[in-house]
Formats: C-alpha cells, sequence, structure tokens
C-alpha cells in the first residue's frame, strides 16, 4: 500500500501525462478547491443550480492531483470547509456560529482524509496503469468508489453521521434524480463522481489547447446517464391526505406558553374540517402538550378525529421513567393512541447530547441548551392506517438510507415525513430537506407527505413531481389524494449491496494498485 509521503516522491517512469489543463503549482489547486466547494453548495437549495455539481466536483478532483502532501491536505481542506461552511450556514440563525463552526471542522477533518486517499489513488493508478485506456477506464471509476466510500463515513459515524451534503441529494429536480430509483442515493452520488473524475482524467491527458475532448467526454457521459428511463412504479391506490402546517413558533428557545403550538395546528385544521379524508397529518412536536397526559390535548385530537371522520398522525414529546422519546402517536377518537412511533434517529447535539460527561464541561453554555436527552426509538416505523402501511421518518430521520429501506420492507406503501423546521428561520435549511424527501420519493417509488410547523410542506409524488405545496410561515392545510405503491424499485431491491459494493471495490481498486506500484518500484530498485 502507498503512504501518504509517496505524494512527494517522483513519478515512476510511465506514459507521460499532460497536466496542463489541470489546475498545477500550489495556488492552482488550492483555488480549484475553494471554487469547486461553493459551486457545490450553489447545486442545493436553496440557489438550486444543480448543473454546478458537475462542475463543482471535477474542480475538487482536480484540486487533489497536486502532487505535493500538503497542497493535496489543504485543498481537501479547503473544497470541505467551503463547501460545508456555505451548504449548512443556516446552522447559526439561533443557535450562533459555534455548532455551525463545530460541524463544519468535524467535517472537514473527515472530508480531508477522504481527499488525502482520493490524492494517493490519483498518484498510484497515474504509475499502475501506463495505457490510455486504463487510466481513462479504471481510474475514474476508482476515485467515484473512493468518493462514495467518503460518503459512507460521513454518513454514519460518529453518532449516526451527517449525510446532508452527498451530491445526490442536489439532484433531485434535474433529470438524473429519476437514476435514484435504479441506483439509490449512494449509487447516484457513485455516478456523479465518476462522471466527474472522468472529465478530469481526460482533462489531463489532453493536448494543451484542445479542450474540446473534455467536453465531448462531458457531453456522452451526462446525455448517455440522462437517456436512462425512470423506473416505472405502478399505482395501487389513493389515499387523501390533510396535512397542516400551524405556522408556530415550535423552535428550541422559543417562548410558549403550553399548548400554543397544539392550539395553532388546530386553528390551521379549522377550514378543513369537512373535507373528505382518510388522515390527517400534523408535523413533528406539533401538540407541545403530551396527549397521553394531558386530557386536553387528547380532546382537541378527539375533535378534529371526530369532526373529519379519520385518524390523526400528531408529533409529540412522550416519556417512560427513565426515558424521552421524540414520537409520533396515531390518533382515533374513542381509541386514543392507536399506535406510536418513536423517532429512531434523533440529531446528536441537538435533540441529545451524547457522551454528556465528556462534550459538556467543553462548552457549558451551549450544551445547556441541550437539557434533555431524547433516546433512540425501537418501535416499527410503519403505521397500519385501516389497512394502507404509512412508512414514518421524522425529520431528520428521512437523511438515513437504512431507516428508508425498513419501512419499505415493511410494506409502506407512502411516506409521512413530519418535520420542525422553526429553529432555522428563512433559511436554506428546510428547502434542502424537502429536496432530500423529494430524492427518497424516487428512490422508495413511493409518495412523500412532507409536512412542517412552518414549511417548507409539500406532497410529492412517487416520480418526485410536487402534488400540492404550502408557502412557508403560512398556516394553512394541504388536502389532496396521493398514490399508494407497492412496487420495489431496484435500488430498494438491492439494499445496501450498490453502496457496500461500490465502497469495498472502491477500496479493493485502491489497494491493488498500490501494491502493482510497489511492486514496480521494487523492480525497478532491484
Amino acid at each position: 500500500m502507498p503512504t501518504l509521503t509517496d505524494l512527494d516522491t517522483p513519478p515512476l517512469p510511465t506514459t507521460p501525462i499532460r497536466r496542463r489543463v489541470v489546475p498545477t503549482g500550489v495556488w492552482g489547486p488550492l483555488a480549484a478547491a475553494a471554487v469547486g466547494g461553493v459551486l457545490n453548495a450553489l447545486a442545493f437549495p436553496s440557489a438550486g443550480w444543480w448543473p454546478l455539481i458537475f462542475v463543482g466536483t471535477p474542480l475538487l478532483l482536480a484540486s487533489l492531483t497536486a502532487r505535493r502532501t500538503w497542497v493535496a491536505v489543504g485543498a481537501g481542506a479547503l473544497g470541505g470547509a467551503t463547501f460545508l461552511g456555505t451548504h449548512i450556514f443556516w446552522l447559526t440563525v439561533y443557535l450562533g456560529p459555534a455548532p455551525w463552526a463545530a460541524l463544519t471542522g468535524l467535517e472537514t477533518v473527515l472530508l480531508t482524509a477522504g481527499a488525502v486517499v482520493i490524492a494517493l489513488a490519483w498518484r498510484t493508478t497515474d504509475a499502475v496503469f501506463v495505457r490510455p485506456w486504463l487510466r481513462s477506464g479504471v481510474t475514474p471509476v476508482v476515485i467515484a468508489a473512493l468518493w462514495t466510500a467518503r460518503e459512507y463515513v460521513t454518513s454514519n459515524w460518529p453518532y449516526g453521521g451527517f449525510s446532508w451534503g452527498r451530491l445526490a441529494f442536489s439532484q433531485s429536480e434535474s433529470p438524473y434524480g429519476d437514476l435514484a430509483a435504479w441506483v439509490g442515493v449512494a449509487g447516484l452520488s457513485f455516478l456523479i463522481a465518476w462522471v466527474s473524475a472522468l472529465v478530469v482524467q481526460t482533462a489531463r491527458t489532453a493536448r494543451a489547447g484542445r479542450p474540446r475532448a473534455v467536453f465531448a467526454v462531458a457531453a456522452v457521459a451526462l446525455v448517455g446517464l440522462a437517456a436512462v428511463p425512470p423506473f416505472p412504479v405502478q399505482e395501487t391506490g389513493k389515499l387523501r391526505v390533510a396535512a397542516v402546517q400551524g405556522n408556530s413558533d415550535a423552535g428550541l428557545l422559543a417562548a410558549n406558553q403550553p399548548g400554543r403550538i397544539l392550539n395553532d395546528h388546530v386553528a390551521a385544521t379549522i377550514p378543513v374540517l369537512d373535507e373528505p379524508v382518510d388522515l390527517v397529518v400534523w408535523p413533528e412536536n406539533a401538540s407541545d402538550l403530551n396527549p397521553l397526559e394531558y386530557p386536553a390535548a387528547a380532546a382537541a385530537l378527539d375533535l378534529v378525529s371526530a369532526r373529519m371522520d379519520a385518524p390523526v398522525v400528531v408529533g409529540t414529546v412522550t416519556q417512560t421513567d427513565e426515558e424521552m422519546f421524540n414520537s409520533l402517536l396515531l390518533w382515533e377518537v374513542g381509541i386514543g393512541a392507536k399506535a406510536q412511533y418513536d423517532k429512531k434517529h434523533p440529531v446528536p447535539f441537538a435533540e441529545y447530547l451524547p457522551d454528556r460527561d465528556f462534550w459538556y464541561p467543553l462548552a457549558p453554555e451551549l450544551f445547556s441548551l441541550i437539557p434533555r436527552d431524547f433516546s433512540i426509538g425501537e418501535r416499527p416505523n410503519v403505521f397500519d392506517i385501516d389497512g394502507v402501511q404509512a412508512g414514518l421518518a421524522i425529520c431528520f430521520d428521512i437523511v438515513d438510507d437504512t431507516l428508508i429501506r425498513e419501512m419499505v420492507g415493511r410494506g409502506a406503501e407512502v411516506i409521512l415525513a413530519p418535520t420542525n423546521n422553526a429553529d432555522f428561520g428563512r433559511t436554506d435549511q428546510s428547502a434542502q430537506q424537502l429536496a432530500i424527501a423529494r430524492l427518497r420519493a424516487i428512490e422508495a417509488g413511493r409518495s412523500v407527505v412532507n409536512i412542517s410547523t412552518v414549511g417548507t410542506s409539500a406532497m410529492i409524488g412517487p416520480d418526485g413531481s410536487t402534488i400540492d405545496r404550502l408557502p412557508t410561515f403560512t398556516p394553512g392545510a394541504m388536502v389532496q389524494s396521493v398514490p399508494l405503491s407497492t412496487t420495489i424499485t431496484p435500488a430498494m431491491a438491492a439494499g445496501q449491496v450498490i453502496e457496500l459494493g461500490t465502497v469495498l471495490g472502491g477500496l479493493s481498486g485502491f489497494a491493488a494498485a498500490g501494491f502493482l506500484a510497489m511492486r514496480v518500484k521494487n523492480r525497478l530498485r532491484g
């Protein structure tokens, strides 16, 4: 295996690679990384200029072809910091710069580590693959697989990971979003990284002054991917849903009288009380009084359920003697809570403080904002609603690949995604979350009802199209019939095989290239 110091050693004798079209020296790679990070951030909502992902990602990868160790490390760090720092700037709205800087810093460390591996992969494959067709055919696959491996790590570690900035999530409204049904989120990220690496490799081998080859390769690859047809999803019925946005100041630091958030959602439901529906869906935390403990909250839900002749899915906080949960209740008049789901992916450093004894002394004023720790739920993430299986994703649950596969495996025909975005004001956060929900609809082949306390709230079809949408920071309700489906997309059928296969393939390719490079080096020395 190559070591980090190999980046500083002279290249092995190979067919020369012309690096005149890619950034060289010191400032070229650093500038490419900084610009690439910002462009990738702009590819996500709310700017949503998705084509930029095919400009920013090649720039980020090109910066990692730098030949000096510290330049590669600096480019990886700068690219990660500019991307994450821009992409999640919404963290500063109510909580200030400290959480934003901490999360950006941690993720930048992880992204930098992955960038160094990718830089080593560029170097070792250059040494091994002498023939141009191997360089153009194999190297981009290895680089893209290593990028996917980096996304896999950051999406799962530490404390469940943070997968907000995966390449695929930028493509929810692009022609390439349909690929998620075929290859999943991880597979779509791989394809974007592969096209980007192919462009970079073509640029590295192109003759100076002849960039047309680069554009030709990019055009053929992108047109080929766009030509893949959407996966056909068969509709098995309809579910008429009333989804209510109360426009409640339900943020962590909001000073509310108990019951105010509940009353806001009752008020927003009143205009549609006489609508014929099968189900009413309220957001996460919509009942700030637990109806299992407060008779007034139970009576309010009974009233809504009775008037609309339908069960109500409502978010609230529940607790046992020792644990507290962020929960959804399936409430029906005359019965009460027929079922309960407890959030399986609470947000670390927001809904709970992991390793509290270690972290709290480091920033007691900041972490005092998290006085209670939500526990990780263990109940099934599917409700049976009069024979219709509804998958459940509370807020951050929607970014967890495992939970999406779990609900589909349990027979979910539609996905309900109640959320509370009040902590992030009028920032990009809710639009980014809706983009993730939209891509999940395509990936799973299921309609998604994304309903927020303040927005962005929307109903999305299995093809990613918008069925209905509410303006942000406005009370209101959507009443629509959403398609049901039991179709299993290739992405859901494959499960984690695509992601793990890609990750293992990338690591294996990197290891093999390193082994061969060492053999060549030892042979030359011998």
